[in-house]
């Protein structure tokens, strides 16, 4: 086994980590808040980071995405790394200029977003923390470790500074500025830290030019792909009311969870296979990528499914009884786990890394299209329950707009993926779970937990049983590294 595929499973290993500390920190955190602010104060917290996210979309001119290519490719050569980011660093910052002028003519002349001003502006601080923090630096040399570690540490530092501020409805303010601190403060530390691999000074002229195609590309993605994955926020915010945002924020807040758990091994592949396409390395390229499939397949599918089953129980443990509304909008978005999987594979990591942007753009743009459509024809009429309904069809246009354009590529790979063998272990899962929520009562928070701690067990553990006795090749490959790992399986030789 190569360094490199060792570092790789390292890599994975920590995203997962940073994915699951994703999916518990609100998952301690959303029981408290949800009920401390209710679905009005969350509405409008939620409501104003939609919105800033725009601003911030625009500030980055889809640098997080090309940065990471773009530092993959020259990773082994200092000098042409620190011209790469600092090329990348100044562009960022003057799109950051130009962002916060509009943002602040927005807030003043638009009467939402006046009314919740302070709001805004603590959320705008993302806007500055993600220039300055150039994660996408840290992605491209593959340091998920530090990554990783480094995020824990903030999301504990919130943590501790939520459950001491945010005690009132009235602290909304309280609350937004401990998701920035979260999400994005950390970006101060990177600063200081990216010294270690480049030199942030004059190094000679820079040329901004070379760039400015890419990232026009990347950045019209990025806009495409913010415009579909927030517009039913804000358009719900224009349309309806800060409760009905509420209640779809819940139900997004647990999709967005389970998402970064499904597309973490996606993400660290992206560096590599920038790498692998630059050294032409085809074989090995095409090898990471069958097995990303292969991942997405087994683990979004029983993610999507269970939480459809349970979406009740999730609900109610997570948010409390006030939160009825969001049932329904949680299971219609939960199979856009599956299709998002999916095209973070082709698109990021497959197209993306071969130079085909554009194709990824117009599949955006086709989602983005779709999105708008529906969110207005159905809002108005379904409230939450028509934005989850827009999400998943727009995800979906994105699917299929991508794999019409590598169907021949992709085809050998998704052959390999057991499909059937899938079915039946999620069948079976379904089977042995569905009856702890018809025996058990789920009147309260605790009895919720209960119902979903037994059955998870159950479902999970009877489908990953499953695929294990039929020997699928991803779930024997892992079980029996683990095994080795703590001395019970054979070494191979």
């Amino acid at each position: 086994m190569s360094g490199k595929e060792v570092s790789l499973k390292k890599n994975f290993i920590m995203n997962a980590a940073l994915g699951m500390s994703a999916f518990i920190f609100p998952l301690v955190t959303a029981p408290y808040v949800l009920r401390v602010l209710g679905p009005e104060g969350n509405g409008k917290v939620s409501f104003a980071t939609s919105v800033v996210s725009y601003f911030a979309l625009f500030s980055q001119l889809g640098i997080p995405t090309y940065g990471v290519r773009a530092c993959a490719e020259v990773r082994d050569d200092r000098e042409a790394l620190s011209r790469c980011v600092e090329e990348l660093l100044f562009i960022n910052l003057v799109m950051s200029a130009v962002s916060y002028a509009a943002f602040f003519a927005a807030v003043f002349l638009v009467p939402n977003f006046r009314e919740n001003k302070e709001l805004f502006f603590i959320a705008s601080w993302t806007i500055l923390f993600n220039c300055i923090g150039m994660e996408w630096l840290f992605k491209g040399l593959e340091k998920y470790r530090y990554i990783t570690i480094r995020s824990l540490i903030f999301k504990v530092i919130a943590l501790v500074v939520m459950f001491a501020i945010v005690r009132t409805r009235d602290d909304t303010a309280a609350y937004a500025f401990t998701t920035v601190l979260a999400a994005s403060a950390s970006g101060v530390m990177n600063l200081f830290y990216a010294r270690k691999y480049v030199d942030l000074k004059p190094i000679g002229s820079l040329n901004f030019r070379r760039h400015m195609k890419a990232v026009g590309i990347f950045f019209a993605m990025a806009c495409a792909s913010t415009i579909y994955t927030h517009l039913d926020v804000v358009m719900l915010g224009f349309m309806t009311t800060d409760t009905d945002v509420g209640y779809y924020h819940a139900a997004v807040r647990v999709k967005q969870i389970l998402v970064s758990i499904v597309i973490s091994l996606g993400t660290v592949l992206l560096p590599r296979a920038s790498y692998y396409v630059k050294q032409g390395r085809m074989e090995e390229f095409w090898r990471i990528s069958g097995k990303a499939l292969n991942f997405v397949m087994l683990a979004a599918s029983p993610l999507a499914l269970y939480f459809i089953l349970f979406a009740k129980e999730g609900i109610r443990f997570l948010s409390g009884n006030e939160y009825g509304g969001s049932v329904l909008p949680m299971q219609i978005i939960m199979p856009t786990l599956l299709f998002i999987g999916l095209t973070n594979i082709m698109g990021i990591q497959i197209l993306v890394p071969t130079g085909r942007e554009k194709i990824v753009l117009h599949s955006m743009i086709a989602g983005s299209v779709v999105d708008l459509i529906l969110n207005t024809m159905l809002i108005p009429h379904m409230r939450s329950s028509g934005a989850a309904i827009g999400t998943v069809a727009a995800e979906f246009a994105v699917l299929v707009w991508q794999y019409l354009f590598l169907r021949k590529e992709i085809h050998p790979l998704v052959e390999k993926i057991r499909f059937g063998l899938i079915a039946v272990a999620l069948a079976a899962g379904s089977v042995a779970s569905i009856l702890v929520k018809r025996v058990l009562p789920s009147d309260s928070a605790l009895q919720c937990f209960v119902i979903l701690l037994i059955s998870a067990v159950l479902f999970f553990g009877v489908y990953g049983g499953i695929l294990l006795a039929g020997r699928e090749s991803l779930v024997t490959e892992i079980t029996g590294q683990v095994l080795r790992k703590i001395g019970i399986g054979k070494e191979r030789r």
